[in-house]
């Protein structure tokens, strides 16, 4: 369909080029009638002269050397105007060359508004079964679509980039708790293993400190022991 839809917008352009180009064609070919008029009036007037010119020749009849002076004006005037001639043969050969290129230009543009025919009448199916009032409503839609595509495109590509920084930096995140995670886990194994020797140390003096208290005791009954003896020699 959106092939379909350029297609056919480039066939109202087409169509509005060959009008254009129509009305080119016509202006020509008004300005070539117009041309070959002008130098059909030149050609009768230069014929009218020459026999005006001949007349007065004959009528004068006088010298010889007015003759030749009236002839040597004539050849002049002659040689001007068929210079003229050669120059309005000219425009007049590069107006029809002008002519040719357009000519086949028309053409070739009426081939492309043929081609595209079958668009135009697509178009008119689906302004005839649908709620569009012309082509034109259809184009503009086709537009309206198109813009709101665009629009949606650069929604998505934001979308998309928001996403993947913020997958960057989730990712960033992560490797931060990680690494933060290893660290108190090796200051775990860390306290722990101060704590066994830690304990290990208790165990050993706690072992000691029996081992002292013992002692104590010994050399309390010891005294007490030594101190009945004393008071029983002092009896």
């Amino acid at each position: 369909e959106e092939d379909s839809t350029n297609s056919f917008i480039c066939l109202l352009k087409k169509m509005k080029e060959v009008r254009l180009m129509e009305k080119v064609v016509e202006e020509k070919e008004e300005a070539f009638t117009e041309r070959m008029e002008a130098l059909a009036e030149q050609w009768r007037d230069l014929h009218a002269r020459r026999a005006q010119l001949k007349a007065h020749v004959v009528r004068s009849g006088s010298t010889v050397k007015e003759n030749e002076r009236l002839r040597t004006q004539a050849l002049k005037k002659a040689k001007e105007e068929k210079e003229q001639n050669r120059e309005k043969e000219s425009e007049l050969l590069g107006a029809k060359r002008e002519l040719e290129a357009l000519t086949k230009q028309h053409q070739k543009l009426s081939n492309k508004l043929l081609k595209y025919s079958l668009f135009k009448r697509y178009l008119e199916d689906v302004v005839e079964n649908s709620q569009f009032q012309d082509i034109e409503d259809v184009i503009s839609f086709y537009k309206a679509l198109v813009r709101t595509r665009k629009d949606l495109v650069q929604s998505q590509w934001g979308h998309r980039q928001l996403t993947e920084q913020a997958t960057v930096l989730l990712q960033r995140l992560r490797a931060e708790r990680e690494a933060e995670m290893l660290q108190c886990r090796n200051e775990l194994v860390q306290l722990k293993e101060s704590l066994d020797h830690a304990q290990s140390d208790i165990l050993q003096w706690e072992g000691r400190c029996t081992e002292l208290q013992d002692r104590a005791a010994r050399k309390a009954m010891e005294l007490k022991s030594l101190n009945m003896a004393i008071h029983s020699l002092f009896q």
